[in-house]
């Protein structure tokens, strides 16, 4: 999937919210292995008051604070824990804030972590009981790779072991599926598989019926009337996804931008002093969902990403 990428202008393997995530968790899993341990204050190990206060532990533990649904998706138990959340992030989150710019992906990343602590706080008690905290990304991963999977359902990934292409969705379903069964299965396994499908679900609720929370989320970057040089103001339409992304896993055939009929809907973006349609837009979205980012036009690549950029 990485090839696809530097082959726009302007267009980074690692944007912004990406490279934040990467570099805070990594940072905060060598600082704690490497800067930690073996410390101690008042006689009791500053690792384990790290873990006391920030990750998620049950409420019944008596040791739950509500600051606990955030910080605990920025640590982690080991390098493999920490090396495959950070793999799935950047290749499929990457494209995704792309496709929709860093506000958006930034608060959907997070708000599926916090679905993903709310169903294991709750369910915890009912499969498991025990009162041990819970670390990591992997709900909100959940929750890219549901994103991912709803955006670009056609789109070809290799799962270990099947080592032949399967289309998003189905890769989505059998990981989803896989997590189900697990976590009814293998209660003392030490993974939190609720946790996983919370992450899920939260995406899946956003991606459906969260457009105008996402409104507020792109309004409060300075809105859509923030005096940007290069934007036309009009209504806000929602520009990163397009209703045939949202409404179906399934799309016809998509036409090119030059083949989509021109209709007078307002425009609020110039790119090279050519005003840009939503229509244009759509076009190159559905495009991208059935063929990928590398069956773009240098013409077309351009224009996303000087769309992605205003937003």
């Amino acid at each position: 999937m990485s090839s696809f990428y530097g082959q726009g202008r302007g267009l980074s393997a690692f944007p912004p919210v990406i490279k934040f995530l990467l570099l805070s968790n990594v940072g905060i899993f060598l600082f704690q292995a490497l800067m930690l341990t073996g410390l101690t204050f008042g006689g009791v190990p500053i690792d384990n008051v790290i873990t006391q206060v920030f990750a998620l532990w049950p409420v019944e533990s008596g040791l739950f604070f509500p600051w606990q649904v955030l910080s605990y998706q920025f640590m982690h138990g080991g390098i493999g824990h920490l090396f495959f959340n950070m793999l799935a992030l950047w290749m499929f989150g990457m494209e995704l804030e792309h496709l929709w710019g860093s506000r958006r992906f930034a608060v959907y990343y997070l708000l599926c972590g916090v679905a993903a602590a709310v169903v294991h706080l709750s369910v915890h008690p009912i499969i498991d009981g025990s009162l041990v905290p819970t670390i990591g990304a992997s709900g909100s991963i959940m929750g890219v790779l549901l994103a991912f999977g709803m955006t670009f359902p056609d789109r070809p990934i290799m799962m270990f072991p099947l080592f032949f292409p399967i289309p998003a969705r189905i890769f989505v379903m059998i990981y989803a599926g896989f997590d189900l069964l697990n976590g009814l299965m293998n209660t003392s396994d030490g993974v939190a598989h609720f946790a996983h499908l919370g992450g899920a679900l939260g995406g899946f609720l956003l991606m459906k019926f969260g457009s105008k929370l996402m409104q507020r989320v792109d309004a409060g970057a300075g809105g859509f009337h923030s005096g940007r040089r290069g934007i036309v103001d009009v209504e806000y339409r929602d520009i990163p996804m397009p209703q045939s992304m949202t409404s179906s896993f399934r799309r016809p055939e998509p036409p090119t931008v030059h083949e989509m009929p021109q209709r007078n809907t307002p425009t609020r973006f110039m790119v090279n002093g050519e005003p840009i349609s939503q229509e244009q837009i759509d076009a190159i979205l559905d495009k991208i969902s059935h063929g990928g980012y590398h069956g773009l036009s240098e013409r077309e690549k351009n224009i996303l990403f000087e769309v992605s950029r205003q937003l």
